[in-house]
């Protein structure tokens, strides 16, 4: 990471003036140096969701790096239209440039496309928007669905075929968790297996009751796919409590430090790291660079880091410095 931050910094000194590829931004370029400071947004759903932790601290070191502020906004629930009305105040109240957890593959097209307009860009982050034409410049996210097709054939030789296997996700109407849905699934009917999936909500420790009801409803099942930091952890948490020494594991995304520690006592087999610290860092170089170069934003894939046994320790450290 040190040397992605001392190469970001070597680039940044070179960078005298770039001709722009598209769209021209707007209004006279800042400049490196000149007094007025650039203002960026960043807006999302669950904004206070313990996930985001490693994205805060991209965005602030990038934001010291670039000589630019940046503000964490959003909501604390899924509500795509008072995101969406984010996005119209931000432009109201001035930001220079806005990114965006693109959650919805439409709520968020005519907001976008407004800001745009006004001369404010749009960049996305963690979640893309690849299903509508929406105008926004770019997208620093895992590619979910590639991700759950990634999970699923890392596990699908320790699942017999025919088996029944429960899913969760964290919250309903996330394209992010439906796409990583999605790709879990047609991998694993390939080997017909069936699934049922639950909900478990945000809250890791109320979800370990929901996944533990769901795993005695179904008494056939014994492995866990879970598609979110959260539900990741509250299976782990289930199995470790409920279901030790009997057989069951799970398997997921994202890290928490109680998914680090389940990870090393066996009670989750491995999960997805989709770098959330680089989704918090790259917007903010790249507006900054849109708005003082016009150099244009590009689209940026996170990765799909398998964590197991075997690099859970390292991984853990950074978690602990919020870089993972």
């Amino acid at each position: 990471m040190r040397r992605v931050l001392a190469s970001t910094s070597a680039f940044l000194l070179t960078a005298v003036a770039a001709v722009a590829l598209g769209a021209e931004p707007s209004g006279p370029p800042n400049r490196l140096g000149d007094k007025q400071s650039l203002r960026f947004a960043f807006i999302t759903v669950c904004c206070d969701a313990p996930f985001f932790e490693p994205v805060k601290k991209g965005m602030r070191d990038a934001a010291e790096k670039m000589d630019v502020a940046c503000t964490w906004l959003g909501t604390t629930d899924v509500d795509m239209p008072a995101l969406a009305n984010l996005v119209r105040q931000a432009v109201k109240d001035g930001y220079d440039g806005i990114a965006l957890n693109l959650v919805d593959p439409v709520a968020f097209d005519q907001a976008v496309a407004d800001a745009i307009q006004a001369g404010v860009p749009v960049v996305g982050f963690n979640t893309d928007d690849h299903a509508t034409p929406n105008p926004r410049l770019s997208c620093v996210n895992q590619r979910l669905f590639a991700a759950g097709r990634s999970l699923a054939t890392h596990v699908a030789p320790r699942i017999p075929p025919d088996s029944h296997v429960l899913m969760t996700m964290h919250d309903e109407g996330v394209s992010s968790l439906n796409d990583r849905l999605r790709g879990l699934q047609e991998v694993l009917k390939e080997k017909n297996v069936k699934w049922t999936v639950r909900i478990t909500g945000n809250d890791a420790v109320k979800g370990t009751d929901i996944v533990a009801a769901a795993l005695r409803e179904n008494p056939d099942i014994r492995v866990v796919l879970s598609t979110g930091q959260s539900d990741t952890e509250a299976a782990g948490r289930a199995i470790e409590k409920h279901f030790p020494d009997r057989g069951y594991w799970a398997a997921g995304f994202d890290l928490s430090p109680t998914t680090l520690r389940l990870i090393q006592s066996g009670a989750i087999r491995c999960t997805v790291d989709q770098q959330p610290y680089i989704q918090g860092f790259f917007p903010v170089v790249q507006l900054a660079l849109y708005k003082r170069y016009g150099i244009k934003p590009a689209d940026m894939d996170a990765g799909a880091a398998i964590i197991d046994k075997s690099n859970v320790a390292q991984v853990t450290a950074l978690t602990e410095q919020k870089y993972r």
